[in-house]
């Protein structure tokens, strides 16, 4: 079965009908009926939570993240995900909670879906989905 780790600009996208949403919905919609599976990192489930709650609240944040439910898999950080996405952040210096995402697409053999070009500097140990470039 194909496997696709969503990192936080791909979920504020879909929530907010952001450049590739739709993109990120036919993903949502083929993890519902068990066609791929859809995982998410906690840590960056977090960092949606954040961005969310900056914006409308925690409750509202939280309500918004019943979307994931049922469809993306929500994945644990054990201490040996935590050092690989430390090695990645000295290595490529990308953004701590992206190098989760990266972590979690590369042990799994995922795509990552994501908006954000800096994930090109792994070059061909990891698999993307390239949504349109835009800030969430």
């Amino acid at each position: 079965m194909k496997r696709y780790v969503l990192d936080a600009n791909a979920v504020m996208r879909f929530l907010q009908k952001g450049p590739g949403y739709e993109r990120v919905g036919a993903l949502f919609k083929l993890a519902s009926t068990g066609e791929i599976q859809l995982l998410i990192s906690v840590v960056n489930r977090g960092e949606v939570l954040y961005t969310l709650a900056r914006r409308s609240g925690v409750q509202q944040a939280l309500e918004d993240l019943k979307i994931l439910a049922g469809c993306v898999e929500e994945v644990d950080v054990r201490p040996e995900n935590a050092e690989a996405a430390a090695i990645l952040k000295l290595r490529y210096k990308l953004g701590f909670a992206d190098c989760f995402a990266a972590e979690l697409a590369t042990r799994t053999g995922a795509t990552l879906v994501t908006a954000d070009p800096e994930f090109a500097k792994l070059g061909k140990q990891l698999k993307i989905l390239a949504l349109p470039r835009h800030t969430i």
